[in-house]
């Protein structure tokens, strides 16, 4: 895949347009019809990925600040911990993700599950085989997945991965529709049945 270029298209916009040229005088005096020395493309601001990066994590990080308020603030007896770092795509800095919280919870058969809920600026599926993202679609602007998670102790480090013993591929659920992603990370965080029926009827 071609290397993509960035550009400031904020400071292109806000940048004065040019003074239009006396077209007919220098006609008149030369004979030449003057066309325009600086092309658009000259006149770009690019940014380098570093930049990209760091305007998409400022956008992430604002996100998974808001979704973690609106969770907290549904019910006095359901609270998550606020746990948010992202992540930008090693080349595709303008797409990345956010962690917004994780928790424990048990539901159907599966008991004491740890999960984390995650908030994607673009849709696509999770890879099963590796923790990464396959069938990028920008189209969607957003996607909301939880997964369940185990803890990876070798001899250098303790690192996160997906539970696959759970659901088959560890994905708890995956939406891009932001009331369903409440609901269900709400459901997830609820202590007993009762307040899952109420959050059902929601």
């Amino acid at each position: 895949m071609a290397k993509l270029r960035y550009f400031d298209a904020r400071a292109e916009a806000a940048a004065p347009p040019a003074a239009p040229a006396a077209i007919h005088s220098e006609f008149l005096r030369t004979g030449r019809i003057t066309r325009d020395k600086t092309p658009r493309e000259q006149e770009r601001r690019y940014l380098s990925y570093d930049a990209v990066a760091a305007r998409t994590a400022m956008r992430l990080q604002a996100a998974g600040e808001k979704t973690h308020d609106r969770l907290n603030s549904f019910h006095q007896s359901i609270r998550f911990p606020k746990l948010i770092f992202h992540r930008t795509l090693a080349d595709l800095p303008h797409l990345g993700y956010c962690h917004v919280t994780a928790a424990r919870t048990q539901f159907a058969e599966y008991k004491n599950v740890s999960w984390a809920f995650y908030i994607a600026n673009f849709y696509a599926e999770i890879d099963d085989s590796e923790a990464s993202f396959v069938k990028i679609d920008q189209r969607l602007s957003r996607m909301y997945f939880a997964v369940a998670v185990e803890r990876m102790q070798t001899a250098e480090d303790k690192t996160l991965s997906i539970n696959r013993a759970v659901r088959g591929n560890g994905v708890l659920f995956r939406t891009a529709d932001p009331q369903a992603a409440i609901r269900n990370v709400l459901l997830l965080g609820a202590r007993n049945e009762q307040l899952r029926d109420i959050i059902r009827q929601l």
